[in-house]
């Protein structure tokens, strides 16, 4: 075994008398055989038992084979895990898969609990730094957010090495740096909130709970969180749809899942700017700046969404290999980025304008037209397009471009008929500073 080596040569300079090595490798190995035999004399005629690894991490869960330690230790004993079998649960763990094999065993790795309990008892260090940060971005402060994110990554990486490497601690010494780089950049934020001389600046001893500005944040805030939690929902079910037509399938559009994502980043980031720029601009009756500033948002989430397009058409084999070689996945890939990329430019619409609403007060807007076409009007499409039209995977796929049409309609022909100023949360900060006698607030 390559680890009986390594100790060897590793004890032949610090134990010259053999005792580290007998205690730490001879005795080791044999209680290995010994578990072994006992293992095998247990399922001596009958059916080797199957098993599901799972390693949990704080974004999900994934499934893990015999290339990991643990995968490799039930090898050993003598289970079969149906990770092993199925490379597209290694990729994307599948539920309806997994209750398809019906593993005599579910087994969840221990390590990764530690990691959980570690991670969530500091989140409050991620939870200061998202509500500092976006305090800063609504007074057009982007970039301070930006260099403490930048801080808290680097030591992530620093402490990661010093914890993992020189103390040996594991996947409790990952969690650790993790928790410890977001109180830094939670701290870097709180203080810069403490020390300004702006109208964001917090004072402990003003802080209290105000009901009123309370209801205004319940009021953007739950349409847009429901969306989400919602939406991600009913992915599951296209999941399902996908999954029918097999592993390689499965991992290709796992592979064009994570490029897409990577895609949606400029206009994502445009619409939260929007956001910020429309209710900036609202606060002080800026109306037609506000529209003026949605164009452009649009303009440029459009512009930046083609730049960026046309090298994925031409080398979506290579983006995705990166993710998985194998021939058969490359080419399910790399034709589901050329089919679905080219209406990205759809989205533009969709996430910008709703980035406008939200910013005017309007969350409860974008919400029921987003759940429409992506819940209701998606799964409509794929019962109907599955069952009596073309169950093939284009023609499956193809539903996530047409929720994005149908969304960017609707969005569009609401926001035209809106009102901005109507549903803008505070009164006009113009007329209310002219009135208490102070200097007129300027929008960025």
């Amino acid at each position: 075994m390559d680890y009986a080596k390594i100790m060897l040569n590793f004890c032949a300079v610090n134990d010259p008398d053999g005792e580290k090595y007998d205690e730490n490798v001879t005795r080791v190995l044999k209680r290995i055989e010994s578990i072994k035999q006992e293992t095998a004399e247990k399922l001596s005629g009958q059916k080797a038992p199957t098993v599901l690894l799972l390693r949990a991490y704080s974004t999900g869960v994934k499934a893990k084979g015999e290339d990991t330690v643990a995968g490799a230790i039930l090898k050993e004993l003598g289970a079969h895990n149906i990770a092993d079998d199925n490379e597209s649960l290694l990729e994307d763990l599948s539920l309806e898969s997994a209750i398809k094999a019906d593993p005599d065993y579910i087994l969840v790795m221990p390590e990764s609990s530690a990691y959980l309990t570690i991670y969530f008892a500091g989140v409050i260090g991620l939870m200061l730094y998202n509500m500092g940060s976006g305090i800063l971005r609504a007074v057009g402060d982007s970039k301070r957010p930006f260099y403490f994110l930048v801080v808290s990554a680097v030591l992530n990486i620093i402490l990661d090495l010093v914890f993992v490497l020189s103390l040996g601690m594991g996947v409790e010494g990952v969690a650790y740096a993790t928790i410890i780089s977001q109180g830094v950049s939670a701290m870097l934020t709180m203080i810069t909130l403490f020390r300004t001389d702006s109208c964001i600046k917090v004072e402990l001893k003003y802080l209290k709970l105000d009901k009123e500005m309370l209801a205004k944040i319940v009021r953007v805030g739950i349409p847009a969180a429901i969306q989400m939690a919602i939406t991600s929902f009913s992915n599951v079910f296209v999941q399902s749809y996908v999954n029918y037509f097999g592993a390689d399938c499965m991992s290709g559009w796992t592979a064009y899942s994570k490029i897409d994502q990577l895609l949606f980043l400029p206009m994502q980031s445009l619409a939260l700017a929007s956001t910020t720029f429309v209710g900036q601009n609202l606060g002080i009756d800026q109306v037609d700046r506000a529209k003026k500033g949605a164009r452009t948002a649009f303009l440029m989430s459009v512009v930046a969404t083609v730049i960026l397009t046309i090298p994925l058409l031409i080398f979506a084999p290579q983006l995705v290999s990166f993710f998985n070689g194998k021939a058969e996945v490359v080419a399910y890939g790399s034709m589901l980025l050329r089919y679905c990329s080219p209406f990205y430019v759809f989205c533009c619409v969709n996430q910008v304008y709703s980035g406008v609403l939200r910013g005017a007060g309007n969350s409860r807007a974008p919400m029921i037209i987003m759940l429409s076409s992506f819940v209701v009007f998606r799964q409509i499409y794929l019962f109907i397009m599955a069952n009596f039209i073309s169950n093939t995977i284009i023609p499956i796929a193809l539903g996530y471009p047409a929720g994005w049409l149908v969304c960017s309609t609707l969005t569009l022909l609401y926001y035209r008929h809106a009102d901005l100023s109507k549903s803008r949360l505070v009164e006009d900060a113009e007329k209310k500073a002219e009135a208490s006698g102070k200097s007129r607030i300027k929008a960025v």
